[in-house]
Formats: structure tokens, sequence, C-alpha cells
């Protein structure tokens, strides 16, 4: 059954171009021009509103809708004079993306496919840690098959989640494998195993995941972006902190991604920690994420030598990096970081291969 969408906006006009929009992407629509009539409605997937609507505004109509529909996703629509005043429904959790008036049509479909996407993908999240709840009151009659197919489960999830913020950014999912192998590797060699390292490999490769919830005008932005764009792009360690930390089985990755911008002399973001108050597994991704910044191609350089930022890495021990990482991290073989840069881009090609 398609997705259902509630359209809100004092201007029928409005209402009706949204609607043809919405439905000519394959979903459902229902309209409203008058949001406290639309703040009885219950049974939609997404709500779209307006912000400024006479008798109540979009933020309190989003607050009224989530008391019925608490699973609903929420898109706000505002005019770039109202944008601060909208920016307090995304800070308090309320709104899933902000949608600039007016609109550029591709963008708009762009963020209605990924509310939808964003649905899925949170429903499929539900389900599945339904599923280990249930199954884990039963641990002691699970066999060898069942806990493949957990595995199985929670790296299907995870990939997901990376693909569901690659429809926005197209070196964000291969970039994140690469660290998270890379983190991973250090991990190993530090002598961290089993769940700890699990743990550590997910959070690395989820460690950009709340970019989701930065609008594309900053993301893909080609420029530098100004002061008051780098206070919204640095509140997305928040946003992937709290999309992941209430799923049971990513608790500990969770707090990998909230940290993975901070950095050991306490300059970092969004709390400033310092030292050993950053979780190992953001100290060691620190390290892998610098790895491959440096020696990685960009639209705007390209990649330096693995000896580069091997002598780079080294000499920001103490500083910007845990000693005891970086100390690590130069034990391992240089052969090691071209091995699994070889090994990523040929998923990257084999995904890319014409089917024959």
């Amino acid at each position: 059954m398609a997705e259902r969408f509630l359209i809100v906006d004092d201007d029928q006009t409005i209402t009706e171009a949204l609607a043809k929009i919405v439905t000519a992407l394959g979903f459902e629509a229902v309209t409203h021009v008058d949001p406290r009539q639309a703040a009885q409605e219950v049974g939609f997937d997404v709500v779209l509103t307006d912000f400024m609507m006479p008798g109540m505004s979009g933020v309190e109509l989003l607050a009224a809708l989530k008391v019925a529909n608490p699973g609903a996703v929420r898109l706000l629509i505002t005019a770039a004079n109202d944008f601060k005043v909208a920016m307090t429904a995304v800070n308090e959790g309320e709104v899933f993306r902000l949608i600039s008036k007016p609109w550029s049509l591709g963008e708009l479909r762009t963020v209605l496919t990924q509310a939808v996407e964003f649905l899925r993908l949170k429903r499929d999240n539900e389900r599945l840690a339904h599923e280990l709840a249930e199954r884990n009151a039963q641990l002691t009659r699970l066999n060898a098959t069942l806990e493949q197919q957990v595995v199985e489960r929670t790296n299907g999830l995870l990939e997901g989640m990376i693909r569901a913020l690659d429809y926005r950014d197209t070196e964000t999912q291969w970039h994140s494998w690469r660290v998270s192998r890379f983190t991973r590797r250090i991990a190993e060699a530090w002598g961290i195993t089993g769940d700890e390292l699990m743990h550590i490999e997910q959070g690395a490769l989820l460690h950009d995941i709340g970019k989701i919830g930065v609008r594309d005008s900053i993301l893909l932005k080609p420029g530098p972006l100004t002061p008051e764009e780098w206070v919204e792009m640095k509140k997305h360690p928040d946003y992937g902190f709290s999309m992941l930390k209430n799923i049971g089985y990513l608790r500990a990755a969770a707090d990998i991604v909230h940290q993975h911008q901070e950095k050991w002399n306490g300059t970092g973001y969004p709390q400033g920690l310092k030292g050993e108050q950053i979780v190992v597994g953001a100290r060691l991704f620190c390290v892998a994420d610098t790895l491959d910044a440096i020696v990685s191609d960009r639209p705007y350089r390209k990649g330096s030598p693995l000896e580069v930022a091997i002598r780079e890495i080294g000499r920001l021990g103490g500083t910007q990096f845990d000693p005891r990482a970086v100390e690590v991290f130069l034990s391992i073989p240089p052969s090691e970081w071209t091995r699994i840069r070889e090994e990523i881009a040929e998923l990257e090609r084999a995904e890319h291969a014409p089917a024959s």
C-alpha cells in the first residue's frame, strides 16, 4: 500500500499543487486548508505543512498531530524570513526536513522520496528491534543458524542506512566503508575483539548518518560554508546519535557516531570532549578518517601518497589524536591500508558493473 501524505496549507492552490507532486511520485495525498481540521487527521505516514497559517502555526499543528500519529515523518515548509523560528522545530526533534518556499521542484521531489525512505527504514528498525527483543528471551534455545540470521539482518540494515545517505552524496558511501574497515584494523591492532570490535566497525560505518538531517543546500554546497551554515552542519553528530541511540544493538555504535568529530585536545564538537572522555572507538575512527581524507581524491584536489598521510598522523599524536591510537596505527604495515582500499574499490567496481 502506498504511503499516505497529509498536506496542509491555507492556500488551496498550493495544497493542490503539492498533492499532484505527491501522487505523481506514487503516494496518496489528503489535503487541508484549515490546520485545525487537519489536526484531527489520523492514519497518515508523512505530514507536509506550511509554517505560517491563520489559527494554528505549522509547528503547533505538528505538535498536535504527534500525539495520535507519533510515527509520522514531519516536513515543514517555511519562507526564508521565517527560517530561524522554524528551526526551533528541527532542534526539538519535531521535523525531519525543512523545505524553503519557494521550492525547487527537483529538490522537493527528492525530499519527499527521502522522507518515505526514512519512514521505511525507521519501521524496519522498529520491527527488527522488536524481533530481537522477543528472541532475547529465548537465548538458551538459539542455535548457530539463527544467530547468523541476526547478523545478516543487522548488516543489511546498516547497508540500507548508508545507502539512504548515498542518495544525496555519492562519495559518502564508499568513504564510510573504507573508514569502517580502517577503524576495524586499528582496533584489532589495539587488541579489541568480539562484540566491541563489531560495535566499533558499525559506528565507523554509520558515522555520517546524521547528515540525512542536513539541508541539501548546505551538505552539497560546492563552496565554503558560512558561519551560520557551519552551525547547522555541526549538528549532524547529534542528529545521528538521536537516530541510533534507542536501537539496542546499535547503542554502542551510537556513541561513536556522536563523538566522531571530537579531538584528543578538546577542540572538537559537538561536546568538546577531551582525552579519555572520548570513547575508544571514536578515538580510533579519527585516525582512520584522517588517513582516508588525505589519500582520497576530492573534486578540488588529488589524494596524497600514503606516506604523507602516515607522516601527518604521526605528527598529530597527542594533539588531535590519542597518542596510543597513533602508536598502534604506526605499528601496522602500510601495505594493509593499500589492501583495504583495493578491496573496497573492487566492491565499488562490482556494484557499478553492467549486468551480464
